[in-house]
Order: structure tokens, then C-alpha cells, then sequence
């Protein structure tokens, strides 16, 4: 497969947001709308996903997550897009005699092989003996291409620095949510020299600044742009939404007329709101804010 084309909208649109909370500290908010890429895949998934979906040329895709992954839902949808076999390798071997829940369902639906392992050897799925007998459990060809969980690796690197030239000479800063530290990683690499960017921590731990700097590494040979990290907003971990980020997600939306996606976008959205208050952007800047999804399910 010399070619992955999906029909998509890139460049995203750039839209600005009036908003007292940043207007007051002379902050002009702006969304990078990536939930509007393409109606299945949104956001930054098609750009980590695209490299290796063309590295993989026409082999099957394995890679793995949670039970409600984004990165399992938009493999699968790639998959049925281009007709491509995929596989997932779910962390949760008690889930395999449970329904499915709604996320899971749509990865069966859009083709999905899926296959539950039990959470120690999913922690250790890095080692190669380990990485072995869970593709031979889940019935992986021997010519399987693994994307790793998350979907962050040096080609998904390289996949998101157009997302940062994209935003060349419109925004002073562009920040975004951060899983695995891929898209943060291509974003600030694409960034011109008097631009950073900002990555907010979903999950809590302290070690994405650590795995940003390794991607950087295996992607360029070493350090890209002005990047930094804040681990302050992940709201007590992944798939957390506490009820003060509920409700500023609530109140968002009203706002702004905005479906806020909650473990990615919500979190963004409250540190950018709370570091404004605290005055970490001089006024006048620009700051674009990326819109990485949208809410599952829909409606």
C-alpha cells in the first residue's frame, strides 16, 4: 500500500472563541479543531496512525488498550476504511466474559479481532518474550505490523509535526493533551523556533516529559522545539473526571456551543483556563488550544 488516503479535512480549521477568562488577562483562545479531521477518524489519532499504516503496507495491524481506548477505536476504523485486518489486544482478561461496553462494541463493529490478557503481562508487553506470546495468544500473523498503545511511536512523530506547522505564525503557544506523548512530541518538533508548545498530563505519574524526550530521540536523533509538561491537571488519573471538571466542561459548552470530549479535551481545557488565571501567559499571547476528539458515544 504506497498510498493511505482517507477523506479528511487537513489543514484543520483555526477558530478563535471569545471568552472573559481569558480576555481579561489579554489571552486570545484559540481551537484547533482536529475532532473535525474525519467523522471516524478524529484529531490527532489519523495523524499518529497514517505512518504506520503505510509502513505497514497492507499487513495486519495489532496494537493495544483499555477497554475504553480512542487509539483501539480509531485502529479499528482504519481498518474497515482500507480494508485492512486489525487486532486488539485488551488489558482486562476479566472483561472477556463480560457485554462489551460501547467502545469495544464499535471496534467489533468496524472489524476488530479483539483478545483479553490478564493486566501483569499487559504491563509487560514491551518485553519481547512477553510481546511474543501475547501476539501468538491473539492468533497474529507472523507478518503483523504492532503500533504500540497509544499509538506513539517515531513514525506517529513524525505524523504530528504538520499539526505544529499548521499553527506556524498563529499562535505564540500550542498546547494539547498528552497520553503517551506523541503528539506533543511532533507538535513542538513542527513549531517554528519562537514558538512552544505545552503538553497537559492525563495521566498521573510524572514520566511523560521523560517519554516525550525518548520519542524525540527515535524520531529525530534527539531534541525538537520548546516543549514543556504540566502534570497538575490530570484529575486524579486516566478516564477521572472529577466533579469540578465536570462541571467546567458543562459550563464550557454552554459557552461556546463545543462538545467537550472529558478524559483529553476537558483537562486541556481547564489547566490552559486555570494557568491564565494564574498568569503563565503574557498578555497578548496567542494560545491555541487542540481539540483531539470528541465524546464517546455521541449525542
Amino acid at each position: 500500500m504506497s498510498e493511505v488516503q482517507v477523506p479528511g479535512r487537513v489543514p484543520s480549521p483555526l477558530v478563535e472563541v471569545a471568552d472573559g477568562r481569558f480576555a481579561r488577562h489579554g489571552v486570545r483562545l484559540l481551537l484547533k479543531r482536529d475532532d473535525l479531521i474525519h467523522p471516524d477518524l478524529v484529531g490527532n489519532k489519523w495523524r499518529k496512525l497514517a505512518p504506520s499504516v503505510r509502513a505497514a503496507a497492507g499487513r495486519p495491524l495489532v496494537t493495544f488498550g483499555g477497554a475504553w481506548s480512542n487509539h483501539l477505536r480509531a485502529t479499528a476504523a482504519a481498518g474497515r476504511l482500507l480494508g485492512q485486518e486489525t487486532v486488539g489486544i485488551v488489558r482486562g482478561d476479566e472483561l472477556a466474559d463480560r457485554e462489551l461496553n460501547a467502545s469495544l462494541a464499535r471496534c467489533v463493529a468496524d472489524g476488530m479481532r479483539l483478545r483479553f490478557v490478564d493486566r501483569a503481562s499487559y504491563r509487560r508487553k514491551a518485553e519481547p518474550p512477553v510481546l511474543e506470546r501475547l501476539l501468538r495468544g491473539a492468533g497474529a500473523p507472523p507478518d503483523a505490523f504492532v503500533v504500540p498503545e497509544g499509538g506513539s511511536n517515531a513514525l506517529a512523530v513524525h505524523g504530528c509535526v504538520a499539526l505544529g506547522r499548521e499553527l506556524r505564525g498563529v499562535a505564540d503557544v500550542a498546547a494539547v493533551a498528552c497520553g503517551t506523548g506523541g503528539t506533543l512530541a511532533g507538535l513542538a518538533a513542527g513549531l517554528d523556533p519562537g514558538q512552544r508548545a505545552l503538553g497537559v498530563a492525563v495521566l498521573k505519574g510524572g514520566f511523560l516529559a521523560e517519554e516525550v524526550r525518548r520519542l524525540q530521540r527515535e524520531a529525530f536523533g534527539g531534541p525538537r522545539g520548546r516543549w514543556q509538561v504540566e502534570n497538575r491537571f490530570h484529575g486524579g488519573g486516566f478516564a477521572r473526571v472529577p466533579a469540578e471538571l465536570e462541571f467546567f466542561a458543562r459550563d464550557f459548552e454552554d459557552r461556546h456551543g463545543l462538545a467537550v470530549e472529558r478524559l483529553y479535551v476537558a483537562k486541556l481545557l481547564f489547566a490552559l483556563t486555570a494557568l491564565t488565571g494564574e498568569g503563565a501567559f503574557p498578555p497578548g499571547t496567542r494560545l491555541a488550544a487542540v481539540i483531539t476528539g470528541r465524546p464517546f458515544p455521541e449525542g
